[in-house]
């Protein structure tokens, strides 16, 4: 009597259908592997960033970084990230290392992570001394020291073992904002809808217009009626800033715009309109232009060319000269001493006997 369909039989092997391949021990095998190298691979990804040595400390483990606020992260383009901390003795400190995709990312979260009492360092150009610590940017990689600062020559050794690193020259928006009143250590750079809504949610991601290339640098300012913030968005051309001009100035709240060349300046709802402005006259586009232009060289220059062929022949005939004078001289020294055949001996060959 055959069973119903829905009718299961514990412990039993199942029956393969008609055309169905029997597993063979080689899937087996290779299946076994991609799940032995999915579960190894997190293993192995730590210890991508940091040395097992660092002058004389001696790495001790490593952890996988902590990260908030992860759509930042993505957006500033986070390609990995990776904590470790060195022992030497009884004495140890903590390393986080953030590899981005491109400068430009690093020196934005550089700008977001700093803390706001940190102070500028003469290790790096990017770089602060955090009080426990240190803060830089090398290329497009961002390293926070906690627990300790690292020597010049420490930082010399680990950078030059740094992969994949970026060396793309950094933007130049940030050069626009403006120096008098800035609060120390608020610049914020946008690149995109995710850091727009961290640091100036007031301004719809439709309106900064991402699309056509724009990237931000915020700030925040001091005045007479207390701080205000200021963002200073970088367009393609003169043209659409003057577009995006009148979207910003459509903006509930009460902002102040202006622009400038391909730049359009938003003081965020100012509390003293009279600061705004002066905030705002400060905000100047120069436009630089750089040309290509040819310059020749000594070697372009048909005078020096006849000029160094006369010289490569002088230099063959005193070459020239040189081995007539030492090749006579040897034939005159070694007749003189009978050392040699005479120097009018003919070769005969006695044909007529």
């Amino acid at each position: 009597m055959p069973h119903p369909p829905w009718v299961k039989f514990q412990g039993l092997p199942r029956r393969r259908g008609l055309g169905e391949a029997e597993p063979t021990p080689m899937a087996s095998n290779r299946g076994m592997k991609f799940l032995f190298a999915a579960l190894l691979a997190p293993v192995l990804c730590l210890g991508a960033i940091w040395p097992e040595n660092i002058g004389t400390w001696k790495r001790a483990a490593t952890m996988q970084a902590t990260l908030f606020d992860r759509p930042v992260w993505d957006e500033y383009g986070l390609k990995e990230s990776e904590a470790a901390r060195y022992e030497n003795g009884n004495e140890n400190f903590t390393v986080t290392g953030y590899r981005l995709q491109d400068t430009t990312g690093a020196m934005a979260a550089f700008d977001w992570q700093r803390p706001a009492q940190s102070a500028a360092s003469k290790l790096a150009p990017l770089a602060v001394d955090t009080g426990e610590g240190l803060l830089l940017v090398h290329g497009n990689y961002l390293l926070s020291f906690s627990g300790r600062k690292p020597e010049a020559g420490e930082l010399a050794v680990l950078f030059n073992g740094l992969r994949n690193v970026d060396t793309t020259v950094l933007p130049t928006l940030p050069g626009n904002l403006p120096t008098q009143g800035r609060v120390a250590n608020s610049e914020r750079y946008i690149t995109g809808p995710a850091s727009l809504l961290k640091f100036t949610p007031g301004i719809p991601p439709s309106v900064a217009a991402f699309h056509y290339g724009a990237e931000g640098q915020m700030g925040v300012f001091h005045s007479p009626k207390g701080e205000m913030g200021m963002v200073i968005f970088g367009y393609p051309t003169p043209q659409i800033a003057m577009q995006k001009e009148a979207e910003f100035r459509g903006i509930p709240g009460g902002n102040v715009v202006k622009r400038s060349g391909p730049l359009v300046a938003v003081v965020l709802a100012p509390t003293d309109s009279d600061a705004a402005e002066r905030l705002l006259a400060q905000v100047k586009y120069q436009a630089s232009v750089t040309l290509d232009q040819w310059v020749p060289s000594h070697k372009d220059n048909i005078g020096d060319l006849v000029i160094n062929a006369f010289v490569l022949i002088g230099i063959l005939l005193g070459f020239m000269v040189a081995s007539g004078l030492a090749f006579g001289g040897l034939r005159a020294f070694q007749r003189r001493g009978n050392r040699g055949e005479e120097a009018d001996a003919l070769t005969t060959l006695n044909l007529g006997r």
